[in-house]
């Protein structure tokens, strides 16, 4: 090897490990253990949720009994007030449900697919919620029905993908809700079908993260956790694939801030152990790569996250595998990470 090509290596090399540590530092910060904020009024196993204008609003929740029956379910609403550490309850939801979808826009909260119970009655109900009103209005049905996909909002349309049907089996549906014309349209299916996965938007791209592969159903051996990312471009309505994250997991928390996608959580059934998790990652998309972050304080799967100025909040969840624990292992922690400034 010539030295100048050796010297050209050598360089080519610091940068990218500069590039990667620069990355990683922008990434940076540590939990407010030392300091309480405002635990969730009525902890739940799994909240679905969205932020509109500062306030953080969850729905549903498992309301676990115990397992082997139906999961009860719920018409809670909780209001969040980030900036003022207040919980607040809303008007109830006109339906009994969880595993919804929710995703915020233009001051409102729009919830697909709002039914979980046998044969799924209610799954393609849409719903409009008006916090400024505490008013609930129906929208069109969507066309399939199906629960614990993910909604996103992009260029005044709301995505619904992935999911899992009536049969509890995992589908790549993506159905687009047009805000201005109360319509819906199919659009080409996530190439990797799951149920409970994680999403975000960035620079007008959406991004579907892990969840959960075969069936819905994480007790079992037929359903796996999945580390696949995969960015759907409305514009040409195509789907790649991504750098996958750090680890494979689904029932997690995610939130996007400041063009970045941040997801924490989750719980894992392998050969050898059922485990909730306490991982903390963010994803760049313009940079297609994944910075891990210290870990939440308190492991737990359904986990809400949210963020407000450099601050991100980790709030409720269940700290046992699958549900088990009952409402023993429900947490109303509000757990806070502080991003570097």
């Amino acid at each position: 090897m010539s030295p100048t090509f050796e010297r050209k290596c050598l360089s080519v090399a610091a940068l990218l490990i500069f590039a990667t540590l620069t990355g990683a530092a922008q990434m940076s910060g540590r939990w407010l253990t030392q300091q309480k904020f405002a635990p969730v009024p009525n902890p739940e196993e799994e909240y679905w949720n969205t932020v509109v204008n500062g306030k953080l609003y969850m729905m549903g929740g498992g309301r676990v009994a115990g397992r082997g029956g139906q999961t009860p379910q719920n018409t809670r609403v909780l209001e969040y007030d980030i900036a003022a550490d207040k919980w607040t309850t809303k008007k109830p939801a006109p339906w009994p449900t969880n595993h919804m979808a929710l995703t915020g826009y233009q001051g409102k909260v729009y919830v697909a697919n709002a039914g979980d119970v046998p044969g799924q009655p209610n799954a393609s109900q849409f719903w409009e919620y008006d916090p400024a009103a505490d008013s609930w209005k129906q929208l069109a049905p969507s066309p399939s029905k199906r629960t614990a996909a993910v909604a996103m909002e992009a260029g005044g349309k709301i995505y619904v993908i992935g999911g899992s049907d009536a049969a509890n089996l995992s589908v790549g549906t993506n159905e687009v809700y047009d805000v201005a014309t109360n319509k819906w349209e199919m659009k080409r299916p996530l190439p990797t079908a799951r149920n409970h996965p994680a999403g975000g938007v960035v620079g007008g791209k959406l991004y579907v993260i892990g969840g959960r592969i075969s069936a819905a159903a994480v007790a079992n051996m037929l359903s796996s956790p999945t580390d696949i990312v995969e960015e759907y471009d409305p514009a040409t309505d195509k789907w790649k694939a991504m750098t996958k994250m750090p680890y494979a997991t689904s029932g997690q928390g995610w939130t996007t801030f400041q063009n970045r996608i941040y997801v924490a959580g989750g719980e894992v059934r392998t050969d050898h152990a059922d485990t909730v998790q306490r991982d903390f990652v963010v994803f760049d998309p313009a940079a297609n790569d994944w910075y891990v972050l210290p870990g939440m304080p308190t492991a737990r799967h359904g986990v809400v996250l949210a963020a407000l100025g450099n601050r991100l909040h980790a709030v409720a969840g269940h700290i046992a595998f699958n549900g088990t624990g009952g409402e023993a292992a429900h947490t109303a922690v509000n757990e806070v990470f502080e991003l570097a400034k």
